[in-house]
């Protein structure tokens, strides 16, 4: 399996620029994150992306359009849209110049990255497959084994799963998680209880606890064989 895949960001807003970059990076991406395409030819090539992030609306001469325009240019990099643009002009123009996705903001933080993940899987550049001791994830089918044995998950439980299993070893708040797999922070917390009970129903019948509570932190995932460090 090739080195961690590499994602540029262009994102003029810092907020979002410094979360999707954590975000990246926790997911075991390498990110180069920039305010604008000033310099960007550069950057791109002292850092060779395997993927561009891009804003559409940005600062100075040249939007996103004209940055993958240019990028496309000078190496084969895939490319996802992330604008509050959302018309469907603007889309087909962003299809049209042979864009691999197109994410309107504000869009949910795991949702962002299941997309990255899902064009740099079919790019080969990061595995289909999450290998934490006994439970295996395989993203391509959306399915979780443990022990041998197929879960039965619901949509939301798989996606709390996988974002846990990326963030294994890192202990995750009620609100995080709200926030990052659920889309708002502004909900009753309880739903994230509802949710990990019933994803401990399902683990646990085929072998020990690995989704603990953290009083008063949150919640971590810990695979048995001590992958949590990987």
């Amino acid at each position: 399996m090739p080195s961690s895949a590499r994602v540029l960001v262009v994102e003029d807003d810092p907020l979002i620029r410094e979360s999707v970059a954590a975000a990246l990076g926790r997911a075991g991406l390498a990110c180069l994150a920039v305010p604008d395409g000033s310099g960007l030819a550069a950057a791109a090539a002292d850092f060779r992306p395997d993927l561009a992030l891009l804003d559409v609306s940005l600062p100075g001469p040249a939007d996103g359009f004209a940055l993958a325009r240019a990028l496309r240019r000078e190496r084969d990099v895939a490319v996802v849209f992330v604008t509050a643009r959302d018309s469907g002009n603007d889309r087909l123009a962003g299809f049209g110049l042979g864009a691999d996705d197109y994410v309107v903001k504000p869009f949910v933080m795991e949702e962002l990255i299941a997309r990255v993940r899902a064009v740099l899987r079919r790019l080969g550049r990061v595995p289909a497959t999450l290998d934490l001791g006994d439970l295996t994830i395989d993203e391509r089918s959306s399915e979780a084994v443990r022990a041998g044995t197929l879960l039965d998950l619901t949509a939301t439980e798989y996606r709390l799963l996988v974002h846990l299993a990326h963030e294994r070893g890192r202990i995750l708040s009620k609100t995080q998680l709200l926030t990052q797999v659920w889309g708002y922070d502004d909900y009753d917390p309880n739903l994230v209880e509802v949710h990990v009970s019933a994803l401990r129903r399902k683990l646990e019948p085929h072998g020990p606890r690995i989704l603990h509570t953290v009083r008063g932190f949150g919640y971590v995932l810990r695979p048995v064989d001590g992958s949590a460090a990987a």
